[in-house]
């Protein structure tokens, strides 16, 4: 027997050379084994004159988490017994095309009723004879059923099967002779299951697959579907792709179905649309899927949603808008998957709409106890990033909590129960919701990641909801190193919450006894660049009260600006004055007997569309009265109704001065 070693490293693509070899007619009778490594691919040829017609070998499951190990090594030397499979327009052959339309819809109907692979493939032998459309709707729910975030639950189930087995041999001997819809469905679902991509039947449906690609014999769908195929095995950089990126080019945009549209999407979001690419072919779909918004059906526009967030198309915000819209009136038949992908997009592209939101709200207060963790999740983070305090959504997420908290993870329970806390709602039941919340901190402790932990018990501070129990555990020196990055430091964000939330317990929990955070961990002001516990003053407010404060106090020197106090919040404006009521210079630190806090609070202090303090400044101002300081509101919907400056100067005096008479200067 003579052996030739190949070593494939300097090909642009490996699957590319082999189907082309393939079709120059490399023989049948060859049995190829691939062996991985992480720097190249090296494969062994094994050429021999003595073929063993019925012994082939296909090694399935050669998937990047598994071994070689898990090859298996098929010996097909028999037939299914009632299983006649017939060839494409052969009545003798394998695969019929000429099968009445009813028997195949009858078929996929008692397909989708199947729950595993040995029952479909039951199903397939007792078929008097299988089509090609069938052989490729089988497989592929065989992958939907069997398979996991791409990992073949059962491989012994599938493979092992006779039926799996002589499937494999006919469309090994007769690729040929599928229709391309058929060819490229067929070779998808035996990517989705893992099949060895060097194996001589996928080598065969590739090399089939590229020349009727190179003749120009593929729709949009079928190219499509072939990419994604093509990229799993190989990723963006297989040479195979290219000409399929060139047949979709070709095809008019405009004249595309909407489905057609939504496959391209999806092919793009699977690698081929990174780092920019093809970006005059996704601005072409943008302008064409904007006109067709009102033919798309709920798969559709959650599929387009989320291809738009994966390939970063900022610039496509009227598309988004319109897709937001269209939404509305479907959002009672999203599945949670599509659900998910479409509140997932419009919080990427922070985007809300008022109808959309009124309309999940009344979804999700007839369906929160069945919806998915998944779903619950990303409405919360919805509404958190936007700051929307829906009040219909908060109680019904909260009710669904205490009875459904058993199915969520500990992220997904951080990532409902936070949004609260940073809107500063509590809901109807917090009660119970709080109770919940405690016992699961009790038993599953020890299974929160130490920055969610965190994110979650400074939230509970934000409520009044202080976690004294589990404070102790925090302020650990062993806890404190887990918040550590790689390079042993904690970010400014992480070391305000430390710090806020031992203020907190300082302040609003005198009888702790516990240990305190240690000097070095405490930040000295809370205003840091990024995340920051304090939202920044809205200037042109700022301008316009500081305006008023000269004209009411008669001279500039009487206040100060944006000042850090000892307790690391910043004021907006502080007055001081003497034990008399008299106000003070600015600069005079002696004989301050108050100090008055104003705080100008513009529209990003509170809740969207809602004069609701968010959930850090309501925190800031209950800190500022505990700290002895007198806090006076300025929220911006009260100050943007005066219309001059003596209305200005009035409405000042009376919410700083209430109970003294005004002097004119």
């Amino acid at each position: 027997m003579n052996m030739a070693l190949i070593n494939f490293n300097g090909f642009r693509s490996h699957v590319y050379f082999f189907t082309n070899a393939c079709r120059r007619g490399l023989s049948r009778s060859k049995t190829i084994a691939s062996v991985k490594n992480p720097k190249a691919f090296v494969h062994t040829i094994c050429c021999s004159d003595y073929t063993n017609r019925n012994a082939r070998t296909l090694v399935p499951l050669l998937h990047r988490r598994y071994s070689i190990s898990n090859a298996v090594v098929f010996y097909l030397q028999h037939n299914v017994t009632g299983c006649s499979v017939r060839h494409h327009g052969d009545t003798g052959s394998s695969f019929d095309q000429s099968q009445n339309a009813v028997d195949h819809i009858r078929f996929l109907e008692d397909l989708n009723k199947l729950s595993s692979c040995k029952q479909i493939f039951n199903l397939l032998a007792s078929m008097e004879h299988m089509t090609g459309p069938m052989i490729s709707a089988a497989l592929l729910r065989i992958a939907h059923l069997e398979t996991q975030d791409g990992v073949l639950l059962n491989p012994n189930d599938v493979f092992e099967s006779a039926v799996f087995k002589s499937i494999c041999v006919q469309l090994e001997e007769d690729s040929q002779k599928l229709s391309t819809t058929c060819l490229v469905n067929t070779l998808k679902g035996l990517v989705q299951l893992r099949v060895d991509p060097w194996s001589t039947l996928m080598v065969r449906l590739m090399s089939e697959s590229q020349e009727r690609v190179d003749n120009g014999e593929m729709n949009i769908q079928d190219l499509c579907i072939l990419g994604e195929s093509v990229l799993e095995i190989e990723g963006p950089g297989c040479a195979m792709v290219q000409p399929i990126i060139d047949q979709i080019q070709m095809k008019t945009v405009k004249e595309w179905t909407p489905e057609e549209i939504a496959m391209v999407y999806e092919l793009l979001q699977a690698g081929l649309g990174e780092r920019g690419q093809y970006q005059g072919l996704l601005n072409e779909m943008h302008k064409a899927t904007i006109s067709i918004t009102s033919q798309l059906n709920p798969k559709l526009i959650s599929s387009i949603l989320s291809a738009l967030v994966v390939l970063k198309q900022t610039q496509a915000h009227p598309l988004v808008i319109k897709l937001c819209k269209a939404s509305v009136r479907y959002i009672p038949y999203f599945t949670d998957e599509e659900l998910v992908k479409v509140l997932v997009a419009l919080t990427n592209f922070e985007h809300s709409d008022r109808y959309f939101t009124e309309a999940f709200e009344r979804h999700v207060s007839k369906m929160a106890f069945k919806m998915s963790p998944e779903v619950i999740c990303s409405a919360m983070q919805y509404c958190s990033k936007k700051l929307i305090l829906s009040t219909p959504i908060f109680d019904a997420v909260a009710e669904s909590f205490v009875y459904n908290s058993e199915k969520f993870t500990t992220l997904q329970i951080t990532q409902q129960i936070v949004p609260f806390g940073k809107l500063n709602y509590v809901p109807p039941n917090a009660a119970s919701l709080f109770r919940k919340l405690e016992k699961i901190l009790s038993s599953r402790f020890s299974q929160f990641q130490p920055r969610t932990l965190l994110n979650l018990l400074h939230s509970c501070t934000l409520l009044e909801r202080f976690p004294v129990n589990f404070v102790a555990k925090i302020f650990n020196p062993y806890f404190l190193q887990q918040l550590q990055d790689h390079s042993g430091n904690l970010d400014k964000f992480v070391l305000s919450q430390l710090t806020q939330l031992f203020l907190t317990v300082t302040l609003e929990c005198p009888f702790y006894e516990g240990p305190m955070l240690l000097n070095k961990y405490r930040l000295k002001t809370f205003s840091s660049a990024g995340h920051s516990l304090e939202t920044p003053v809205d200037i042109p407010l700022y301008n316009r009260v500081k305006s008023g404060l000269v004209d009411l106090l008669g001279a500039r020197m009487y206040f100060a600006s944006h000042v850090l106090s000892p307790y690391c919040y910043t004021l907006d404006v502080e007055i001081k004055l003497d034990e008399e009521g008299f106000v003070l210079p600015a600069f005079h630190h002696e004989e301050v007997y108050k100090r008055i806090a104003v705080c100008i609070d513009g529209q990003k202090r509170f809740c969207f569309n809602s004069h609701h303090l968010i959930g850090k400044e309501y925190i800031k101002q209950r800190h500022l009265r505990l700290l002895g300081y007198d806090v006076v509101q300025i929220p911006f919907y009260e100050f943007d109704q005066l219309q001059n400056s003596e209305e200005i100067v009035e409405y000042l005096h009376n919410k700083i001065f209430p109970h003294k008479y005004r002097l004119n200067w």
